[in-house]
């Protein structure tokens, strides 16, 4: 029997939401920085603040509830995924996926392939390739994919 996907939807972000927005990339991103030793909520809350764009910033609501936040800019060539959050207790539910497919829609309109960086030992490594993108990129900390127009996972 298969599992009811929750129903999403992305809803814009405004200056004010700044505070409530890192408190969810914290709790988020923490396993993973912790597993790597490079935990530091004060770092994670001053490099979000250096690119913070709330015209670029939509939550991610299921059943009225705020449980994250996806950030797109277009920064040529790409469109760049630079950041898709979902609270702890709310992942592996589907909701990345839903809203990756409006990343998708959005790069698909613009015709642009999708750019996104992951911290090297997240899971969300595993997640992005799933969802047809593909390393181009290693760093000292992150791995870096894209997706291009219309890739089908």
């Amino acid at each position: 029997m298969s599992q009811k996907r929750p129903r999403v939807n992305l809803e814009p972000a405004i200056q004010s939401d700044f505070e409530a927005l890192v408190a969810i990339r914290i709790e988020a991103m923490r396993e993973s920085l912790e597993r790597i030793g490079r935990f530091d909520p004060a770092r994670a809350r001053e490099r979000f603040l250096a690119g913070f764009s709330p015209e670029s910033t939509r939550h991610i609501v299921v059943a009225g509830k705020r449980v994250g936040f996806v950030v797109t800019k277009l920064q040529e060539p790409y469109l760049l995924l630079d950041h898709l959050y979902v609270r702890p207790e709310h992942q592996r539910l589907g909701i990345g996926a839903q809203v990756l497919q409006s990343v998708f829609s959005q790069a698909e309109s613009l015709q642009k392939p999708v750019k996104v960086g992951a911290l090297r030992e997240s899971e969300s490594n595993e997640f992005y390739t799933r969802h047809g993108f593909q390393l181009v990129e290693q760093g000292e900390f992150d791995n870096y994919y894209v997706r291009s127009p219309s890739s089908a996972p």
